[in-house]
């Protein structure tokens, strides 16, 4: 796309009222008269041109003359840089017409001037040379001269007679009163009378001629304002048209006909030629090496963008010949030029920058070339401004302003590429075809800016970089930047974790990194390593956000999960019934939504699965953990199912008559409670059934994490995670485990701690051996333990879990039979002879639990009933026996002496034992004989009752 064409002329200033047309016909008579006046002052002989374009001229003009040759190059555009090309050949089909046969008739065609205005000026410089034989041309005023030399009679009509002259006397005006070359005193008395002089022809036009009264007045007139000089003007020169910026836009219009008038891309091809007979004109206008530089640079400059910016080798001209001008600029300290030179060069860098401030838009592979030029043109003309100006910029700033305006024209073409991408993506995200396209836009906005980013330091950075070192670095940390505000708008506009959120923030990252990548590169060299650069891209942090989202997505989850936990917990009956595997739904649910969690976050599109893996592991393991501790509390433990062991007393004997009762209270009582058997409660969570239950959830829970662990190895592996990775990630849920295996022994001991010391309290801790051994023996207890242990049987599925909780109850079992033995207060009294009806009872009990096979294992039995079986050889000894076993006992272990009349009481052991004095002081006190209850008064004065 073509940069604007409007420019600003520097040599086009307010006052200057002279049309393009009375321009070109008074330099035309300028550049006329001074070829007249080279010729070395050889008389004018005037031609007829009414025959057509012959060569019928005299060589009373040598100069203009001269006949066109075309045998050599063009040196003017072999300095300036430009391509030699061949004029086009044009077919007519009307009788052949000869062009231009010498150079004065080749530059009135250019300048388009009337072949009758050329005679009329060529007359009249004839005249003038015969009035003023020997004088040079710039020793006259020229206007004058043709206002004496001409009058009416010379026009075709009165009109044109009356705007010619007109046309004379502005030009007098431009030159003699608004731009003069020497500063004027506004009440000269010469500058007022000429200004009375106009006015008045403005108003009537004046008589003209030889002899015309009022042309000598002007003269007069003229030749004191036009006569000033100082020591270093020469003498005998009239400054009549080299006031800047008349003197300028006069030779403006003489180089403007060094193109060609038919094809204004193209320059004539005898620009030497006719060059050397314009600068023929330097005298009058006062011109000199400098402002024909600077006003040629302006020329080839203006009319390369007045025609459209299509003939580059103007362009690449004018700036070629610009570093003749910057070269002149800082040899010369005329502020008049500096002035002309100032404004010249603003305009230049005006129209630059307007290409240069957004060269994405002008630019392309196809003319890179172009912007070599505009962007060389550019800088050479802020450098001039610089110079010109030292104390507004200063030295270093001097050195400097390639690189900062390189620098300015990098960021705001960048940005302003940036923001057409992102009105590109924009506009294709409205349309009905983009549809198809799923991706989140700044996700397409991020691989736009990538290619902008690879174009630019494929294509632009090799030009810029002449000018500035860190060209790529400044473009993409521009685009960086430029990216970076779309990234913080969205990220603050973030609610929750989704997929199009990660993605953008991946693309983001990716975009940074290669964006970094290719600073980092390009600075390489440079002098601080593109520190400078790096510093001003500030980070997205992409990965950052991520990860904090992520992280709040987990709390989210957990959080959701914790309150779900919470709620369903309290809801939860722990009904066998509930389904076919007897385990709680509430566990099925939480494992459900935990391995939907773990599902949910490897399907998140993220690169970082591993390293918040453990987080989220973590997280769920502490929630599945707390599920487990509230799935357990209240469950009870053996502790809290375990008798109180009663004071030591002495057995209290019955007679038979009581035993017979407290047989028949007893049947009522066992029939009593097979009726609350046969009335279980559903509803109560801690129940035998419900407590099965919980064993049963846990042990589900601990299985199912087993499969999860498999599941998440699964995940990580599939998204190419290294097995070292993998291994040591398989820590997870480490506290749900423990917890589980925690929590099946403690239900386990809690269930069967409840089932002897208080299901089975009515026929064991309050039945067994009370009163009447032999009539109060364990066969009610086993009947209904074992209807406790089909109800286990049939409840708990696993059959680990099942022997453990068994083995639990055997073990609770052994212990309560010991207690009862041991502490069963004065109910219970033995004699020797009970000592085989125990036995017996106890290998009934182990038999339930050895089952005749099918239960547990018989080493298991063995091992756990080492305690009762330790103590039941006691129950045979005599009664002397045991004390005195009793007293030796004491005696060894230091407990008493001999001496004292009185045995201490011993402490209750952590274990029976055969060997243990309170062990064998429980079997006296159970004793029912004499011997025992006098051996217990004397030394421990024992009561009976409790």
């Amino acid at each position: 796309m073509p940069i604007e064409n409007s420019l600003s002329d520097p040599f086009n200033q307010p006052g200057l009222d002279l049309t393009d047309s009375e321009l070109r016909e008074t330099a035309y008579e300028i550049f006329v008269g001074a070829c007249r006046s080279s010729g070395g002052g050889r008389p004018l002989t005037y031609v007829s041109q009414s025959s057509g374009r012959s060569s019928d001229k005299t060589s009373a003009l040598p100069s203009l003359q001269r006949s066109l040759t075309l045998t050599t190059a063009s040196k003017v555009k072999k300095a300036l840089g430009m391509k030699v090309k061949k004029k086009k050949e044009k077919e007519s089909n009307g009788p052949e017409l000869n062009g231009p046969a010498t150079v004065g008739e080749l530059m009135r065609v250019q300048m388009r001037i009337p072949e009758f205005v050329d005679s009329r000026v060529r007359r009249a410089l004839l005249r003038i040379a015969a009035a003023q034989l020997g004088r040079r041309i710039e020793s006259v005023v020229l206007p004058v001269e043709f206002l004496q030399q001409l009058k009416s009679s010379d026009f075709q009509t009165q009109r044109e007679y009356e705007i010619w002259q007109k046309r004379n006397l502005k030009v007098l005006e431009a030159g003699l009163l608004l731009h003069p070359k020497l500063p004027l005193d506004r009440k000269d008395p010469a500058a007022q009378q000429l200004r009375q002089f106009i006015r008045g022809a403005r108003e009537k036009p004046i008589e003209t001629g030889r002899h015309s009264e009022a042309v000598q007045t002007l003269r007069k007139v003229t030749m004191q304002l036009a006569c000033r000089s100082v020591d270093d003007y020469a003498p005998d020169t009239c400054h009549w048209a080299d006031g800047t910026p008349l003197n300028l836009r006069l030779y403006q219009v003489l180089l403007e006909a060094l193109f060609d008038v038919e094809e204004p891309t193209s320059m004539i091809e005898e620009v030497d030629e006719v060059l050397e007979l314009i600068k023929k004109t330097w005298g009058i206008l006062g011109i000199d090496q400098r402002f024909h530089n600077l006003c040629f640079s302006w020329v080839l400059f203006n009319h390369y963008v007045s025609t459209g910016q299509v003939e580059n080798d103007f362009l690449f001209a004018a700036d070629n010949l610009l570093l003749e001008v910057k070269k002149d600029a800082k040899s010369t300290l005329d502020s008049g030029y500096s002035k002309v030179l100032c404004l010249t060069m603003n305009s230049m860098l005006e129209w630059a920058e307007r290409g240069l401030l957004a060269y994405h838009e002008s630019f392309y592979r196809g003319n890179i070339d172009l912007m070599q030029s505009i962007l060389s043109l550019g800088l050479t003309a802020a450098v001039i401004l610089a110079e010109e100006n030292p104390h507004e910029n200063g030295r270093r700033k001097i050195d400097d302003v390639a690189n900062t305006n390189v620098d300015i024209y990098i960021r705001s073409s960048m940005r302003k590429a940036f923001s057409q991408e992102s009105e590109k993506v924009r506009i294709n995200r409205k349309s009905a075809k983009s549809q198809l396209n799923h991706l989140p836009a700044l996700c397409m906005l991020a691989q736009d800016v990538t290619d902008l980013a690879f174009t630019e330091k494929e294509i632009y950075s090799p030009i810029l970089q002449k000018w500035h070192p860190l060209a790529v670095g400044v473009a993409v940390a521009t685009l960086h930047s430029c990216f970076g505000q779309e990234v913080q708008k969205f990220v603050s506009g973030i609610k929750e974790l989704t997929p199009d959120v990660i993605q953008v923030l991946i693309a983001a990252d990716k975009l940074e990194k290669d964006l970094v990548q290719m600073a980092v590169e390009d600075s390489v060299n440079s002098d601080d390593g593109g520190k400078s650069i790096i510093q001003e891209m500030t980070p997205y942090e992409a990965e950052a956000v991520i990860v904090d989202l992520v992280k709040s997505w987990i709390k989210i989850r957990v959080g959701r999960l914790e309150e779900w936990v919470d709620r369903n917990l309290q809801q939860e009956v722990w009904n066998p019934k509930a389904n076919r595997e007897r385990f709680a739904p509430s566990a099925v649910e939480v494992l459900r939504t935990i391995d939907e969690t773990m599902e949910a976050f490897f399907l998140l599109p993220i690169p970082m699965h591993p390293d918040l893996l453990p987080e989220l592991m973590s997280s769920l393991d502490t929630c599945l953990r707390d599920y487990i501790l509230k799935a357990k509390a209240g469950c009870g433990s053996r502790s809290s199912f375990l008798p109180i062991l009663p004071p030591l007393t002495r057995c209290k004997g019955g007679s038979k008559l009581n035993g017979v009762f407290k047989k028949r209270d007893r049947s009522q009582m066992l029939q009593r409670r097979k009726s609350q058997l046969n009335t279980i409660d559903d509803n109560d969570p801690y129940d035998i059934p419900q407590l099965c239950v919980r064993a049963n959830t846990f042990h589900h829970i601990r299985k199912d994490l087993e499969q999860l662990e498999k599941r998440t190895v699964a995940h990580l592996k599939s998204i190419g995670i290294r097995d070292g990775i993998i291994n040591s990630s398989r820590k997870n849920f480490e506290l749900s485990l423990a917890s589980c295996v925690e929590a099946i022994q403690q239900v386990c001991e809690a269930a069967a701690y409840k089932i002897i010391f208080e299901e089975l309290k009515h026929v064991f801790w309050d039945n067994l051996y009370v009163g009447d051994t032999s009539s109060s023996r364990i066969e009610p207890f086993l009947q209904e333990l074992e209807q406790n242990l089909e109800v286990v049987a049939v409840t708990v599925q696993d059959n680990t879990v099942r022997t453990r909780l068994i083995t639990n109850i055997m073990r609770a079992s052994f212990e309560g039979f010991s207690l009862v033995l041991l502490a069963g207060g004065p109910s219970r009294n033995f004699t020797l002879e009970d000592s085989s009806i125990i036995q017996e009872d106890f290998r009934f009990l182990m038999d339930l639990f050895w089952s005749n096979g099918d239960g547990l294992p018989r080493e298991l039995i063995e091992k756990h009933s080492v305690t009762v079986k330790g103590v039941l050889p006691l129950f045979s000894i005599d009664t002397c026996s045991l004390i005195e076993q009793f007293k030796s006992i004491m005696l060894t272990d230091g407990h008493g002496s001999s001496t004292k009349s009185r045995l201490p009481l011993p402490s209750t052991p952590d274990q029976w034992g055969p060997n243990e004095p309170n062990t064998i002081l429980r079997v006296l006190c159970h004793r029912n004989d004499k011997a025992a209850t006098t051996f217990l008064k004397k030394n421990y004065n024992l009561p009976k009752k409790l």
